[in-house]
């Protein structure tokens, strides 16, 4: 189930972990995300798609999803991608992405299957988004944040991208990341 977890920025470990607020429900996230310019959006799963479906399978089952997005103009390029526990560089990648970073486009992700934890560090805020099968989250540039996908990761997701380089972030340097709970 997803969920919203809305933490103070502090500089001390243990207050940090003490959340001012949480949420399970959907509209509820929609609206408190859409409060801080974050989109957030429930989309219908495809029960015709398996279970490990590779790319070709994922984009052709969600192509009228992705001609909606792609139609506002921003994201000429999309892929899907699968992770899994036994990815040889998922140690390397967790880390990678636990590191606070902006990117100067859109993050814009959409979970197909098993979920992530994306952190946005939103002014005062931070911002424990929990995305799972169906979530479509859309973090505005230069928006500070880190992801976590825990250390045996499980998920496919779409990813839409402005430019054709792919993910590409600008590591801020900050450790902000080790003072908030991780996703296992």
């Amino acid at each position: 189930m997803s969920r919203l977890t809305i933490y103070s920025d502090v500089s001390n470990a243990e207050a940090a972990a003490i959340p001012l607020q949480e949420s399970n429900d959907p509209a509820e996230i929609t609206g408190l995300l859409s409060d801080r310019g974050i989109g957030f959006e429930r989309w219908p799963l495809r029960p015709e798609l398996p279970e490990g479906a590779g790319p070709e399978a994922v984009l052709e089952a969600y192509a009228g999803e992705i001609e909606r997005v792609q139609a506002t103009g921003s994201f000429p390029t999309v892929d899907a991608i699968r992770l899994g526990p036994d990815h040889p560089d998922r140690v390397a990648l967790r880390q990678k992405f636990l590191d606070e970073h902006t990117h100067g486009e859109d993050e814009v992700r959409f979970f197909v299957e098993g979920r992530g934890l994306f952190c946005l560090h939103i002014g005062a805020e931070v911002l424990q988004v929990l995305c799972e099968q169906g979530d479509f989250l859309r973090v505005p540039a230069g928006t500070r944040h880190w992801f976590d996908m825990g250390s045996a990761p499980r998920f496919s997701a779409l990813r839409f991208f402005d430019n054709p380089e792919g993910w590409v972030a600008t590591f801020t340097g900050d450790s902000i990341a080790e003072r908030y709970p991780l996703l296992d």
